[in-house]
């Protein structure tokens, strides 16, 4: 006779039919029926911190005794195979669910139970043996829980994906800004024509911008590395070991080989998203940035005929379903499509951190996704624009030379010579008539040709002071 290809599950609500093949059970199923929202399903990331933690606690708990050691080492199992890839299609609940996360995080303990109920020779489902909630979760709440699978999931996604390719871009920066050291263009101010610049020291500006970002960002990720884990319910460490929380962070600091530390009050840190907040904050302050290089880079090769055209950077894909040879710059309007998009998700991390009362946020599932996926999409952004883009620019150094000496602005160097009203007046003429600055100064007198020329010098004047 065949076996069912379902089973019964039982919770507090009554019993409901689970799929024979699932490996989350009753609770994940009322969030599926509840929350089809947007389709949307945990990030990798994210359900990593979450495992993580989980195979934390279980060991904790095993050491500790306060659940059976064969239990223990089932779970830790468990979790080292969702780790290495296995059962992701598990986890199932829309990232806009119930408040707090409990559905994501019922999601994760049934399938560990599950899973390690299957390891130890028994049938899914039968919570008697393993419990999702007395033995994956002894000692947790979704209330400590999900901030702290918050704080790991960005330190993860900081660690894999924004800091290397920060880094990337800023080397790939200083490369191109030596390639170009030597390049006199016009500077530009209020998109007018300023002063010479060296084109080199432009593309230098920018790897010390992100530089100082990556700087603040990883300052700022100090604040989340402290854990409230072991605070349970509301911060008092209800129904957990004197030593749990010592543990359990102790073990997730060799997990992820990265310094972690529990928080000297449990209740502050489960309550504040404060530290969110601030590392959100410094995304959104380098995705800023990165709108203005990204802008920069394509009024810089605009053209080719009719724009600056000072640079080209390099042609990755047709630009037009109609204008036959036509490249657009991609890469850069990617960047800033991106960049708006985290500037948003900013946004929403400040309104859902308020939103909380008294012992708990109940925003925290968008915390989770907004904070992590920034991360991950402006990491993955900046590689492929340091990559694709960045690496591969060239100078159009005859049209920026061009530029230079054309430039209006070359009068300013003559102020301390012949002062701003006559260097205006030169300006003036120079525009209305078409004659260059330097056959004006001449014929009028104001300067011979031997001091003229030491004062228009491009090389001295795009020099940076001290050079």
């Amino acid at each position: 006779m065949n076996e069912p290809n379902y089973r019964i599950e039982k919770d507090s609500m009554g019993e409901r039919e689970i799929p024979q093949n699932a490996y989350y059970g009753i609770q994940t199923l009322r969030a599926i029926e509840n929350f089809p929202i947007s389709g949307i399903k945990p990030l990798p990331t994210y359900i990593d911190a979450c495992v993580l933690i989980k195979k934390a606690t279980a060991i904790t708990n095993g050491e500790l005794g306060c659940i059976p050691q064969d239990i223990s080492k089932a779970i830790a199992q468990a979790a080292d195979e969702i780790l290495q890839g296995k059962f992701r299609d598990q986890f199932v609940v829309d990232v806009y669910q119930a408040g707090a996360g409990t559905s994501h995080h019922m999601n994760v303990n049934e399938v560990l139970a599950n899973r390690a109920l299957e390891i130890l020779g028994d049938k899914k489902g039968n919570y008697q043996r393993v419990s999702p909630n007395d033995h994956v979760n002894y000692g947790q709440s979704t209330n400590d829980t999900i901030p702290t699978a918050i704080r790991i999931g960005a330190l993860l996604a900081l660690e894999h994906s924004l800091y290397p390719a920060l880094s990337d871009a800023i080397a790939i920066l200083d490369r191109k800004a030596i390639q170009f050291k030597d390049i006199v263009k016009s500077g530009r101010t209020h998109l007018q024509d300023a002063v010479p610049v060296r084109l080199g020291e432009g593309f230098k500006a920018w790897a010390e911008i992100l530089t100082d970002h990556l700087v603040r960002i990883e300052r700022a990720s100090e604040d989340i590395s402290i854990l409230g884990i072991g605070g349970s319910a509301a911060g008092t460490g209800l129904n957990t070991h004197p030593q749990y929380r010592y543990r359990v962070t102790e073990l997730l600091t060799e997990f992820i080989q990265q310094p972690l530390q529990p928080a000297e009050h449990l209740m502050a840190a489960m309550q504040s998203m404060a530290p969110f907040v601030n590392i959100s904050g410094t995304l959104r302050n380098l995705a800023q940035d990165c709108v203005k290089i990204s802008h920069d880079l394509r009024l810089m090769d605009s053209g080719p005929k009719t724009g600056l055209k000072e640079i080209q950077l390099p042609s990755v894909q047709p630009g037009s379903s109609i204008m036959p040879g036509k490249y657009n710059p991609v890469i850069a309007e990617m960047t800033s499509m991106v960049c708006f998009q985290v500037m948003g998700y900013d946004t929403a991390i400040a309104f859902a951190a308020q939103a909380g009362q008294l012992e708990l946020n109940v925003m925290m599932p968008l915390i989770a996704y907004d904070l992590i996926h920034s991360i991950e999409i402006l990491g993955n952004t900046i590689e492929v624009l340091a990559k694709r883009c960045l690496a591969g620019i060239e100078a159009n150094q005859s049209r920026c030379l061009s530029y230079a000496e054309g430039s209006l602005a070359l009068v300013t160097a003559l102020n301390p010579h012949i002062g701003y009203l006559k260097a205006a007046d030169v300006a003036k003429e120079s525009l209305e008539t078409g004659k260059s600055i330097r056959q004006i100064v001449l014929e009028k007198g104001l300067m011979n040709e031997t001091e003229l020329a030491s004062v228009l010098d491009l090389e001295k004047m795009s020099a940076l002071s001290g050079d």
